[in-house]
């Protein structure tokens, strides 16, 4: 069976990249620019191109068909349109990698599961990636698109440790405050429930859907079914630094005040509790379980980031403002106490 890959180099794709290449079954093409070549197995065959380019793109495909695509570069609507007009007619299956930001939020529970309304209000992210689905779901419904969707909630890998407030995508800042004895700003009180999956476990349950045909026309998320509170996985990592766990609890309406930018991401998907259902992906793959547990997972990364200089990306700005905010806190405190 042939699969081509659109990317595969990233936290999720390397995953999928890396288990599909083991299988025989399978021959891989993985179709990017080729800036990030360094970690893909050998026996993959790789596409150069940029798939923006839509006319160089189809040249590149010009002849080609796949059992199986799986584009996991894009979030935009008009690139769900340009992957319909490449790809229709050349594939038995198209995956999209849509997100489990696009269920209703705030949700009316915290037990999802792929039913649920589609409404994100406060992520633009999770609205353009719904977009992206009824796009495809109605080229399938006019002429047959063989469309699954796939929706991944939090998903880390070795290379990172995701915390519910850190700098950009960086780990290694909020992991350095923990090192020198700072206290490490946390939405909320740190209570409500998180799903996390590490990224092989992800892709355990993605190559289960590959050329599966009671997946087309379905939406399944895949996630673990271990659910933790923040405070319990901040722990788990200063445990794993062997260091005490100060958490600074911040109101997450203040830090969207503070710091804009972070109001999607935040409101959008990290303020609440969330539990996932399963039972599709088991139901679709038959075997398939999460096992990699996030102490298990946080083991593996703390190792990889202490040993490897360059995820140990620095930002100086980031720590001057948790310093700050925590100061300018601690006095509306205190000039709050003095009026009691």
């Amino acid at each position: 069976m042939k699969a081509l890959i659109i990317g595969g180099t990233g936290t999720i794709s390397s995953a999928v990249t890396r288990l599909v290449a083991q299988d025989k079954d399978w021959e891989l093409y993985l179709f990017n620019r080729g800036n990030h070549t360094d970690d893909l197995p050998d026996n993959i065959r790789l596409i150069k191109g940029d798939i923006t380019r839509e006319a160089e793109a189809a040249l590149l495909l010009e002849g080609m068909t796949f059992d199986c695509v799986a584009d996991f570069t894009w979030r935009e609507p008009a690139q769900a349109e340009r992957d319909i007009r490449l790809f229709r007619g050349k594939t038995k299956q198209f995956i999209f990698i849509s997100t489990a930001a696009i269920y209703q939020t705030p949700p009316p529970h915290p037990f999802i599961t792929e039913g649920m309304l589609q409404n994100n209000p406060y992520w633009e992210y999770a609205r353009k990636k719904i977009e992206c689905e009824r796009l495809l779901l109605e080229a399938m419904r006019e002429d047959g698109f063989p469309v699954t969707i796939v929706r991944p909630s939090h998903t880390y890998s070795e290379k990172m440790i995701p915390f519910c407030l850190q700098a950009g995508a960086e780990s290694w800042p909020v992991i350095k405050r923990m090192i020198e004895g700072k206290q490490v700003i946390v939405p909320g009180d740190g209570s409500s429930l998180w799903t996390i999956t590490f990224n092989e476990d992800f892709a355990k349950g993605f190559k289960g859907l590959m050329s599966n045909q009671h997946a087309i026309g379905e939406a399944v998320h895949i996630t673990t079914d271990e659910s933790l509170t923040w405070n319990q996985m901040a722990q788990a990592v200063a445990d794993e630094l062997n260091v005490p766990y100060k958490p600074y609890y911040l109101p997450t309406d203040i830090i969207v005040a503070l710091k804009p930018e972070m109001g999607g991401g935040m409101n959008g998907d990290k303020r609440h509790s969330v539990i996932f259902d399963n039972t599709k992906i088991k139901r679709l793959v038959p075997g398939y379980c999460a096992t990699i547990t996030w102490r298990v997972g946080v083991h593996r990364a703390i190792n990889k980031i202490m040993t490897t200089p360059e995820l140990r990306v620095e930002d100086p700005e980031f720590d001057r403002w948790c310093d700050q905010v925590i100061e300018v806190y601690d006095e509306a405190l205190e000039k709050a106490h003095a009026l009691q």
